[in-house]
């Protein structure tokens, strides 16, 4: 587990917002109350990493916490934005439930449902529900940095950076659904997609907007960033071995649950280049029949070679993440945060 402890204003903060979004409630409508509810629910909860490690990298670098206001909601600002990311991803995936409950779409297809809507009406509800919540956490994550009490050069830089993060986070997120409909999609672009997908936002954002709060020099913040970006890459790729060779306690849910949905990942992407696809193929496809079948897809996979390349790909990505932790422009404190950040990547491989 990568180990941030979240600053308690970080949650004030979030709360704040969430309060402004009830405050609509009354004026809009009954359905329009309870998607704001919903929002509110989706909002609550988790680890809260993304805002930890925009304070950690700010006061990494000589921030002084009493002295910038503004550093608590740019933090609650990329909470905000993880969370829209996730509302709008469960559409994509279908998912009606997270985290054992009822996600926005979930809750709004019962709402559909209780009101007498068929299927394909409680689906089509439970859809539009989510992504309008989905827009709505955009527009407070948005707004928080807007309104941060910071000064010009570093609203413009945050800007930046938020504006980077959606663009390219989207990218990733439509190339990694384009990947997973085609057959043979070429083993880079479903890394490309990987790196897209988690490590601009959450990772080199965070640790740059930190820098831009703390005034840090270019030099500083390029070498934030190529970090971030082999630390987002790093995390991905452990979650896809979690995904295929994590315990239940990792995972969070039966051990092999990627093997079972037949997910597409760089995991698997890298046993296709070898000599032993057809049988990893194989192995997949009926992975979803039961235990006996995912240990099968399990043993099968690894010895293509893919979970050795895949903890090798980590490897790499970890050792350039500890290179850049010893360069001397950065201060002693930042490294420090670095190499913790790697140690905790490392600390999740299965």
């Amino acid at each position: 587990m990568i180990a941030l402890s979240p600053h308690p204003q970080i949650d004030d903060t979030i709360h704040e917002a969430l309060a402004r979004m009830r405050c609509r409630r009354g004026a809009l409508g009954e359905a329009f109350d309870a998607l704001i509810d919903a929002s509110d629910r989706a909002a609550r909860g988790g680890k809260r990493f993304r805002p930890a490690l925009v304070v950690a990298a700010f006061e990494s670098l000589g921030g002084d916490l009493g002295a910038a206001p503004g550093v608590f909601p740019v933090a609650a600002a990329f909470e905000l934005l993880h969370t829209a990311f996730v509302v709008h991803d469960d559409v994509i995936d279908h998912d009606t439930v997270r985290r054992g409950i009822p996600n926005v779409a979930g809750e709004f297809r019962r709402r559909a449902e209780e009101q007498g809507a068929d299927a394909a009406g409680a689906a089509l509800l439970g859809d539009a529900a989510a992504i309008l919540a989905g827009d709505l956490l955009l527009h407070e994550a948005f707004r928080l940095i807007a309104l941060a009490p910071v000064n010009l050069t570093a609203r413009v830089r945050l800007m930046e950076l938020l504006d980077e993060a959606m663009y390219v986070s989207a990218a990733g997120e439509l190339a990694d659904v384009e990947n997973s409909v085609v057959d043979d999609a070429p083993h880079h672009a479903v890394l490309d997609a990987a790196y897209n997908k988690t490590a601009v936002y959450s990772f080199s954002a965070p640790l740059c907007a930190g820098a831009a709060l703390a005034g840090a020099s270019p030099e500083v913040t390029g070498l934030l960033e190529r970090a971030g970006g082999q630390l987002g890459l790093a995390f991905q790729f452990v979650d896809d071995l979690i995904g295929a060779f994590g315990t239940e306690d990792q995972a969070g849910r039966a051990s092999g649950g990627d093997l079972r949905e037949g997910k597409r990942t760089p995991l698997v992407s890298l046993a296709r280049e070898s000599a032993t696809w057809a049988q990893v193929n194989d192995a997949i496809a009926v992975a979803h029949t039961g235990p006996i079948a995912v240990q099968e897809a399990q043993r099968i996979l690894e010895a293509s070679g893919a979970r050795a390349q895949m903890r090798a790909l980590v490897d790499g990505a970890l050792a350039e993440v500890r290179g850049v932790s010893a360069d001397p422009a950065l201060p002693a404190s930042a490294g420090s945060l670095l190499r913790a950040l790697a140690d905790g990547v490392e600390s999740r491989i299965p």
